[in-house]
C-alpha cells in the first residue's frame, strides 16, 4: 500500500518537475548552475526509478524542487 502510494506521488510530481524545469529560466551564472543541478536530480530521479529504487527516486525529485524554489527566492531563476 504505501510502496503504490509513493509511486503515485513520484508519478505526479515528476509530471510538475518536467514543467518547472521547461519554464525556469536563470536569470544569471548562478541560476544557470541551480538549473543544472536540478535537471541533473531530475535524470538521478529516472535513473533510480528506473532501477525500482522509489525511495532515492523521491529523494532527487525532493532535490530537484530545492534548487528551483531556492533559485527562484534568491532571484536566480524565474518560471
Amino acid at each position: 500500500m504505501l510502496e503504490q502510494e509513493l509511486a503515485e506521488e513520484i508519478e505526479k510530481w515528476s509530471r510538475r518537475l518536467d514543467d518547472a524545469l521547461s519554464a525556469a529560466e536563470p536569470l544569471d551564472d548562478r541560476g544557470g548552475q541551480l538549473l543544472e543541478n536540478a535537471r541533473a536530480y531530475n535524470r538521478d530521479h529516472r535513473h533510480f526509478l528506473g532501477r525500482g529504487d522509489l525511495i532515492r527516486s523521491f529523494e532527487c525529485l525532493i532535490w530537484a524542487w530545492a534548487l528551483l524554489e531556492v533559485g527562484e527566492e534568491l532571484g536566480h531563476l524565474r518560471r
